[in-house]
């Protein structure tokens, strides 16, 4: 599936947001609405439901690199972090987070804590988006620490977080690590026997598998208390109740395993991609800046300020391109980004930042389209604002 397949007018560029469902993804999905079982039921349908479902799940825990039974399906990612906190901070201890989370975390940990602000700790972020590992070390020798929950990848940067060090000093002062990965599975590898961190979150559909249905990795063997958002019939070894979507996970796992296959490719073609994207809109656009960590993001992500150009005002005037602001979850938002306020920038800075994205379907031909596009619409609203060209 391209771009084209959505919109033949429409340069998609918003992979952050969402990503065009793999074909794969499709057909899993819909072959699965042709099974009428219930998943927990023991007759020939229903056990017909929970080998889709196991199928499903082995395929997710295949491009994890962890096993099956470590795996919980959840609606999506927001609801993987409501659970992985809630669970690891019902122990006892603070909460350590960052500035620049996403809100499923960042608002999570704030009500989490609501009643003892002072369990919740937020460490900043340079110029670049690099968590302060020094204010992550001060944070875990100052206080008993519950769990460290810090993203894999930022999804309005792509800034990518170095877990190793930040695992190996949570677990030396006896805290738990979750991190938010929503945007990097599926687009740089992710291995969990190589990595330790004991709780990760996913969501199907920033990889090409449906919408609402995503994943918690839970480590087996730590010590955590599960704490379900959902009570009833114990599904999901209690952590979530409800009947599973059993086409949801059917379509999960066919994406998850397409985008397994075709990892080692994909990653530098889009860099590539997204690299000469971002030199023609510094060349031709000028007065702009790209946001982040240059050497240190996920290969399809760029967030460009085009200074004296509100980014509402850009995207309006290019309607054949998809493109966001920043997080598709904050969108229309009264407030600038927290992520790049985080960063350092201005509130003029954040309001003029254009978030583009690319993935496994952009083509050479996507970019070429998008970029005249993008260059006329800031050009046309610095012109309207009077701001020199």
């Amino acid at each position: 599936m391209t771009e084209q397949d959505l919109d033949s007018d429409l340069a998609y560029l918003d992979y952050n947001a969402t990503a065009p469902t793999r074909p794969e993804a499709v057909a899993a999905t819909l072959d699965a609405m042709r099974t009428v079982g219930n998943a927990s039921s023991t007759h020939r349908s229903g056990r017909d439901a929970a080998l889709r479902v196991d199928v499903g799940r082995r395929q997710v825990a295949n491009l994890l690199n962890c096993s099956p039974g470590e795996i919980v399906f959840t609606s999506g990612a927001t609801e993987a972090n409501n659970l992985a906190l809630r669970a690891a901070f019902s122990a006892g201890g603070a909460l350590v987070t960052s500035t620049v989370e996403h809100p499923a975390v960042l608002e999570t940990a704030r009500a989490l804590t609501s009643d003892a602000p002072e369990s919740l700790v937020l460490l900043s972020v340079d110029e670049d988006g690099l968590v302060d590992l020094d204010g992550l070390h001060l944070a875990l020798a100052a206080r008993n620490v519950a769990i460290v929950s810090l993203m894999a990848a930022n999804n309005e940067t792509g800034v990518l977080t170095d877990l190793a060090p930040i695992v190996k000093a949570a677990h030396a002062a006896g805290a738990l690590v979750h991190t938010d990965a929503t945007q990097m599975v599926g687009r740089l590898p992710t291995d969990l026997l190589e990595s330790d961190v004991d709780l990760l979150s996913l969501s199907a559909h920033k990889f090409g598998g449906p919408q609402g249905v995503g994943a918690l990795f839970v480590r087996r063997g730590i010590a955590l208390p599960y704490r379900p958002l959902i009570f009833g019939g114990g599904q999901e070894r209690g952590w979530r109740a409800g009947t599973l979507n059993v086409a949801g996970i059917a379509g999960a796992g066919a994406a998850a395993e397409a985008s397994r296959r075709d990892l080692s490719s994909d990653g530098a073609r889009i860099a590539q991609l997204r690299d000469s994207l971002e030199r023609t809109l510094v060349e031709q656009v000028g007065d702009c800046r790209i946001n982040g960590a240059i050497g240190q993001r996920l290969p399809g992500v760029t967030s460009i300020t085009f200074h004296g150009a509100p980014a509402d005002a850009v995207l309006a005037a290019m309607p054949n391109v998809a493109a966001s602001e920043g997080s598709a979850c904050a969108a229309g938002a009264p407030t600038p980004s927290h992520v790049l306020l985080g960063m350092g920038r201005s509130r003029e800075e954040a309001d003029s930042t254009v978030r583009l994205s690319l993935g496994y379907a952009t083509t050479e031909h996507d970019v070429d389209r998008a970029v005249p596009s993008i260059v006329r619409a800031v050009r046309k609203v610095r012109k309207l604002l009077s701001v020199p060209i």
